[in-house]
């Protein structure tokens, strides 16, 4: 599993996975449906200050998820244990065209100002790796708007690197899967 790159917080379908256990285990980071039941704290989830020029907000991806269903958005909320502590929106297995980016493209990835730091957003990464590779995917796409506190040093650190575009503004990043290949445990 791509776990063993990005993620020093295992993923909640590693086999030591104990949900809710206070104390029973290391916690576990892990992807879920966004459902009526966490909708409210997966809303509530902030970036840091200074970071909202880069990261929009879950109801902000919620509108643009609703304007751009060619995109086909895959919303997730990411779970620390139980608890939501980031949101993440892919375009699933989408055909690529003009400011369409695809078929997997990372839209937005955003780790709440309390738990940034404890590699969650890596843990998150390498879950949605792991489930491109295994849907027969070999690359994940972002973009991020450059400068003075922007994601791309975070995305280069994991092995995206510029594909040479910019769209609206910001950087188009690719992570190539390929070397990976399906069940492989890559290592930095």
């Amino acid at each position: 599993m791509l776990h063993g790159l990005l993620n020093p917080v295992p993923p909640a379908t590693s086999p030591d996975h104990k949900p809710g256990t206070p104390g029973g285990g290391s916690p576990r980071v892990s992807l879920v449906e966004i459902t009526p039941e966490i909708e409210d704290a997966v809303r509530a989830l902030r970036v840091a200050p200074g970071q909202e020029h880069f990261v929009s907000s879950v109801a902000h991806s919620f509108v643009e998820a609703a304007q751009a269903p060619e995109g086909k958005p895959w919303p997730r909320a990411v779970l620390l244990d139980d608890e939501p502590v980031g949101f993440l929106m892919m375009s699933w297995d989408v055909e690529p065209a003009p400011g369409l980016h695809g078929p997997y493209f990372l839209w937005k990835l955003l780790v709440d100002e309390r738990r940034q730091r404890q590699g969650i957003g890596r843990a998150a990464l390498a879950i949605v790796c792991q489930e491109v590779l295994d849907d027969g995917g070999r690359g994940l796409l972002t973009s991020c708007v450059p400068g003075e506190g922007s994601p791309q040093p975070f995305y280069e650190g994991l092995g995206f690197v510029p594909t040479g575009e910019v769209d609206e503004g910001e950087v188009v990043l690719r992570l190539d899967l390929s070397r990976f290949g399906t069940g492989a445990t890559p290592t930095p």
